[in-house]
């Protein structure tokens, strides 16, 4: 697997109380562990993986200002649906004094390199104008009559009160009709920034007055690569196909990603003997299938020889190996080699190994699109049955 190593290590999230801020003078604090999906939280867009759609969006709406009262984040766990809503805070309150020949800005940007008069305190998730409510906890059109009640009033300290609802999709049907007049026609100082994993249950109502942005699933290699940022900086010595296998394991979240590396940091320190963390023990840590051996596998059950993928299919399961994992990564192989045979320039990640890849290019030589097809369907059938 090749790792881009000309990219810098991510920046972790500044500390407390850092930079110019309205909010108190430092306070000297014992320095505490901070799980690495908190230390490596983007605070700006520029640090924002795997959504460039969207920050590229929000840079022309900003620059043209045709910045929208309310927006409507959705996408599974992990993929910066509440970060990106804090970064947005940042970005309309954005104020930063002239200084060093720079001049005073004092207008909505997405362009944040310094730390702006309100930022720390948006990042902390303490400031005053900025309010944060988890619908899951706060379902009632009580909660939502509150916050019209307060929108009417006009920010404390900052230029917009925002109003961040996580899990919007939770709310009752009342709230939601609560919500609709001041949606629709809200004040000029306030704008509403919407989270949900679950689009759907958002009635059509709410959907049509917010812009909606879709967050994507972050690919296994853009993870990968973020890894290994992540690992340089904190100096942790990690084998390439050990990052892969977190890359992986973690489906598109990047906060599954990194808490999946915290974990294995700290496996890690009981099992490498001060060396590289090898993928080995990732393997046995995550539960997942040997990567080789499942190609095996493969390989056995296309060219019919049933006893030996039999006995590779018990070596993985005595392994630790989760049936419907191994099942997952046959899909996966076998989805590896129809792109190999259909569109080989497609098939280029840095979640790949080498030996994969050269596995993948065989088989796809060797196997027609139909039998791959029906290889892929039996999978995802057996999937289901065993999730089911």
């Amino acid at each position: 697997m090749q790792m881009d190593h000309e990219h810098d290590p991510p920046r972790p999230s500044l500390a407390p109380d850092d930079g110019p801020s309205l909010f108190g003078a430092d306070q000297a604090r014992p320095s505490a562990y901070r799980v690495l999906a908190r230390k490596y939280r983007p605070t700006t867009f520029v640090d924002l993986i795997g959504q460039e759609p969207m920050v590229r969006t929000l840079e022309n709406a900003f620059d043209l200002n045709r910045i929208h009262q309310a927006y409507l984040l959705t996408g599974v766990r992990g993929v910066g649906k509440t970060t990106t809503a804090r970064i947005l805070a940042r970005a309309f309150n954005y104020e930063l004094p002239a200084g060093d020949g720079r001049p005073a800005i004092s207008q909505p940007t997405i362009h944040m390199e310094e730390l702006g008069v309100h930022c720390q305190a948006i990042i902390d998730s303490r400031h005053v104008d900025v309010l944060e409510m988890d619908a899951a906890s706060h379902t009632g059109i009580d909660d939502i009559r509150e916050i019209i009640d307060n929108a009417r009033y006009r920010p404390v300290m900052a230029r917009t009160k925002v109003y961040i609802i996580d899990e919007v999709h939770m709310l009752s049907k009342a709230a939601f009709n609560g919500l609709l007049k001041t949606l629709e026609e809200p004040p000029e100082h306030v704008k509403f920034i919407f989270a949900t994993t679950e689009i759907d249950k958002v009635p059509v109502t709410v959907r049509s007055r917010c812009q909606r942005f879709d967050l994507r699933r972050i690919d296994a290699g853009l993870l990968a690569n973020h890894l290994f940022g992540v690992c340089k900086a904190e100096g942790v010595a990690i084998e390439p196909d050990a990052l892969a296998m977190i890359a992986r394991a973690a489906e598109g979240s990047a906060r599954d990603a990194l808490s999946l590396l915290d974990q294995a940091i700290a496996y890690g320190a009981a099992h490498s003997a001060g060396g590289a963390i090898a993928a080995e023990d990732l393997r046995l840590m995550l539960g997942v299938a040997d990567k080789a051996r499942i190609i095996d596998l493969f390989e056995a059950a296309m060219s019919g020889d049933i006893a030996k993928a039999i006995a590779i299919l018990e070596d993985q399961y005595n392994g630790g190996a989760d049936p419907a994992q191994v099942l997952l990564e046959l899909a996966e192989f076998t989805h590896l080699a129809t792109r190999l045979k259909l569109a080989p320039e497609t098939a280029h990640s840095a979640a790949l190994t080498p030996e994969e890849k050269r596995r993948g290019e065989d088989a796809a030589a060797r196997l027609s699109v139909p039998t791959l097809t029906r290889a892929w369907q039996i999978l995802m059938k057996g999937v289901d049955e065993l999730r089911g």
